[in-house]
């Protein structure tokens, strides 16, 4: 699973992205709408074609990766460890996912889910896991900003993805997250399976005024962006509405234990990296 030519074309290097928060009832409208363009995509099950996605986040002790994304830098990015389905049957995917203006680049590289741990990232060794030199490259370049940022365990984000993919397109994904959650962790291997989960797609939580719980939605495309997609925007008037489940888990936490305090320096260093 998650291994083959397939995953390759799922992991492109560059892309656009636009989410958009969306009422529950809109979900099979659009889903009738985009049918004659997408699938579902393969790694799913069932209907509607679902996978459940976990998300162990990474930032430094002063939360400046939190805080490039909440002043609107336009060149930042993101260091996570995301698996799929229950935990344990997947491997873990290390990944860096930078935006650049409005535009997304990603590398990740999968990892055995046995055998990840901490010593994995700060050890000297580098594992026999990886298939080429492209892999191992880009464990490397997570692996390095891990260790010049003094980058720790921070949250996990669990939610349930139902996914389509292009059928007419050369790349283009929409996909729809629900029950989302969060808990905080210092644990570089549990994918929570010691602490308690909260809720974060409740009005309050997602803060956006909304009269509804909202459905995150986002469209995926390379950097033209198909005629049915503008088409979708047009007909159900969407509006763009910038999400990070991560910011969206510390802003709830903030409720519990107060709010991570400002560290203006610790975001400028981290854009000499």
């Amino acid at each position: 699973m998650f291994g083959n030519r397939k995953q390759a074309q799922r992991d492109l290097v560059s892309r656009y992205e636009s989410k958009y928060i969306i009422p529950r009832s809109l979900i099979a409208e659009i889903r009738d709408f985009i049918a004659p363009f997408c699938v579902a995509d393969p790694y799913t099950h069932g209907f509607p074609p679902e996978y459940t996605i976990t998300t162990l986040q990474l930032d430094t002790p002063d939360y400046a990766l939190h805080y490039a994304k909440e002043w609107g830098a336009l060149a930042r990015f993101k260091l996570r460890v995301r698996t799929y389905g229950a935990i344990g049957s997947a491997p873990v995917f290390a990944e860096v996912k930078a935006k650049l203006d409005s535009t997304i680049v990603k590398s990740r590289v999968a990892v055995p889910f046995g055998i990840w741990n901490k010593d994995l990232l700060f050890g000297v060794k580098v594992p026999s896991c990886f298939k080429n030199e492209r892999q191992e490259i880009d464990f490397l370049q997570f692996k390095r900003l891990v260790w010049e940022l003094g980058a720790q365990p921070v949250a996990l984000v669990r939610y349930i993805r139902e996914s389509y993919v292009g059928s007419v397109d050369s790349y283009a994904r929409v996909t729809f997250d629900r029950k989302l959650q969060y808990q905080m962790t210092d644990s570089w291997t549990d994918f929570g399976s010691r602490g308690k989960w909260r809720g974060m797609d409740s009005t309050e939580a997602q803060g956006f005024g909304l009269p509804y719980s909202g459905v995150v939605m986002e469209v995926k495309t390379l950097s033209h962006m198909p005629v049915w997609v503008l088409d979708l925007v047009e007909r159900f008037q969407l509006r763009k509405s910038g999400n990070c489940k991560y910011s969206t888990a510390l802003w709830r936490e903030g409720v519990f234990r107060g709010y991570p305090e400002t560290n203006e320096a610790a975001a400028d260093a981290l854009a000499q990296i």
